[in-house]
């Protein structure tokens, strides 16, 4: 089962074409990380999905139907997305930010519920925000910001999260504690989690299922074992590497190679 899926989709922005013809299903509760060289077209093809960004042809489809043709509550009620740097109104409060997350189930028939107020309650718990719900968002050091972004997400309720880079401009720690978030909430409650990485041992680490883009379309697909290979970071990245096991976790470790360094003489040196 997929929970998105493209058909023959061309991605432009005025006459450059970034994405084209491109076949693409992303799996139902798991985690697919985008990856590929600066420009390629991830952060791009994660807002198509999104539908913020229209196709020049083809079609993206969310759970079988032509997402399009669908109203916009509608989709904001199955898939959430989280923009690359998102930035709150000066002075707002995490409580106020994660309550933005409820908007699709307001309307003049429909006020502030028992169920919304529930929702933002379990969103706070879980990305462990809610001693921080009275501070402002400005306040916060990077790691609880993002947290408190991600609360948002998860106050909306949607089966499907879109992630643009989450662990951009985050120190390792805090990497680690956005990146171990996710994976729980995948594994506790099968979200699916889509998300543009820059590193790769991380997305690895992490993901069920990996999309290599690469000249405008899918260079691979699938498991980390199965598409993380030196040839593929020599093609995708341009970049000589080793490719070992990661010695805690059994997955794909890439190893690269300096150009700046004679690795050979290094490795007789040690």
């Amino acid at each position: 089962m997929c929970a998105l899926e493209t058909r023959e989709v061309t991605l432009s922005y005025d006459d450059a074409v970034v994405i084209e013809k491109l076949n693409l299903t992303i799996p139902k509760k798991q985690i697919t990380v985008f990856i590929g060289s600066n420009g390629c077209g991830k952060s791009t093809l994660l807002r198509s999905l999104a539908r913020l960004l229209k196709p020049a042809g083809g079609s993206v489809l969310i759970d079988g139907q032509e997402i399009a043709k669908l109203p916009t509550r509608e989709v904001a009620k199955r898939l959430a997305i989280l923009p690359q740097g998102p930035t709150a109104p000066e002075g707002m409060t995490v409580l106020q930010l994660v309550k933005q997350g409820r908007y699709p189930y307001q309307n003049w028939l429909s006020q502030w519920s028992k169920r919304d107020e529930e929702a933002v309650r379990k969103a706070l718990d879980a990305t462990g925000m809610t001693a921080l719900a009275d501070r402002t968002v400005d306040s916060l050091s990077g790691g609880q910001r993002q947290r408190a972004w991600i609360a948002m997400t998860l106050a909306q309720e949607t089966e499907t999260i879109l992630l643009d880079e989450p662990t951009t401009y985050l120190d390792m720690t805090h990497q680690i504690e956005i990146l171990d978030l996710l994976y729980e909430l995948n594994q506790t409650e099968q979200r699916t989690i889509v998300m543009v990485l820059h590193d790769l041992n991380l997305a690895c680490r992490y993901a069920h299922h990996i999309v290599a883009v690469h000249n405008r379309n899918v260079y691979a697909q699938g498991t980390p074992e199965e598409i993380v290979t030196e040839a593929m970071v020599r093609e995708v990245f341009r970049l000589d590497c080793q490719i070992t096991t990661d010695p805690l976790y059994g997955t794909p470790l890439c190893i690269p190679y300096s150009k700046g360094r004679d690795v050979r003489a290094a490795y007789a040196f040690a």
